[in-house]
């Protein structure tokens, strides 16, 4: 299936966000430098090096590209040469760096790792918002990311042609299973009051989104005022009832299990979102190589 343009550019990644990620990552894989180009490259030798891509894909992750070269060099040229959400084919280059040979060396297995995850999500959450075509259905991630990465995660989620849930727990209130657990004791009559006190104590702009499981549950949340229902694990019929009983007050949400082979029924029932863990949990990084093609020493 042909991958769909994207028709906006991403919202930009953070500077801040990825140079954080970087500096870790080469505090761990180079504490004390790369000891095996610090001894067999000369220190003034230079390099033009290619990635390149073994596999096709969509890109995501140039500012890591940019920014992971010129840290160990900042007068590195780093060119890119496709752009963010962009497709591309087994065999492409993606980007030449020319620079300093012993800091293309050492930054090269964190550049790789980075883009590889990167332009894995982007590619497989084209393929996601492929088969939603057509419907008013938006594919958006969750908070399955991996620890420390989600802002570079949810970036390439955005270069796939996806859009973001919430970012964090601070972002917005969202009730799930859980908290309806704890909040009512298992008592449905006291749903729609505890909601209600929830929004009181919010200032106007703060986003309300409730996680139900049951048709039952779905009038006492809406009596309650709330911006977002999330039908969870509902059938394909439950599906399109709970839109219909829904209409309109509320954004529907469809969660749970939701995979490529699903997605196009699930949007198929009207709802206006569908959250998929499995864009950042699941996915496998795509095969990408940095290949030195000039060496100088």
């Amino acid at each position: 299936m042909p991958l769909p343009p994207i028709p906006l550019p991403p919202i930009p990644l953070p500077p801040a966000a990825v140079r954080r990620v970087l500096e870790a990552a080469y505090a761990e894989d180079a504490p004390s430098g790369d000891l095996t180009s610090l001894l067999l490259i000369p220190a003034d030798a230079s390099a033009t090096a290619e990635l390149r891509a073994r596999v096709p894909g969509v890109f995501s992750g140039g500012p890591v590209v940019e920014a992971g070269f010129r840290l160990h060099d900042p007068g590195a040229v780093v060119e890119l040469l496709v752009s963010e959400g962009e497709a591309f084919a087994a065999g492409a280059v993606l980007a030449r760096v020319t620079g300093r040979a012993q800091a293309i060396l050492t930054a090269e297995r964190v550049v790789l790792n980075l883009v590889q995850r990167m332009s894995a999500i982007a590619a497989l959450t084209a393929r996601y918002v492929a088969r939603t075509a057509g419907t008013r259905a938006r594919i958006v991630d969750t908070r399955k990311t991996t620890p420390g990465l989600r802002e570079l995660e949810r970036y390439a989620v955005r270069c796939g042609g996806g859009r973001n849930h919430r970012f964090s727990l601070s972002d917005a209130v969202m009730a799930k299973d859980n908290h309806l657990a704890v909040l009512t004791g298992g008592d449905p009559a006291r749903l729609t009051e505890a909601l209600r006190g929830v929004r009181a104590r919010l200032g106007h702009t703060t986003h309300i989104e409730v996680e139900v499981d049951r048709m039952e549950q779905i009038e006492p949340v809406l009596a309650a005022g709330v911006d977002t229902v999330m039908l969870d694990n509902f059938s394909l019929e439950d599906l399109r009832a709970g839109v219909e009983l829904i209409a309109g007050r509320a954004i529907v949400e469809a969660s749970g299990g939701v995979s490529l082979e699903t997605v196009g029924a699930v949007a198929a029932t009207g709802v206006d979102v569908i959250s998929v863990g499995a864009l950042t949990h699941s996915v496998v990084n795509l095969d990408l190589g940095l290949d030195v093609v000039i060496g100088t020493p």
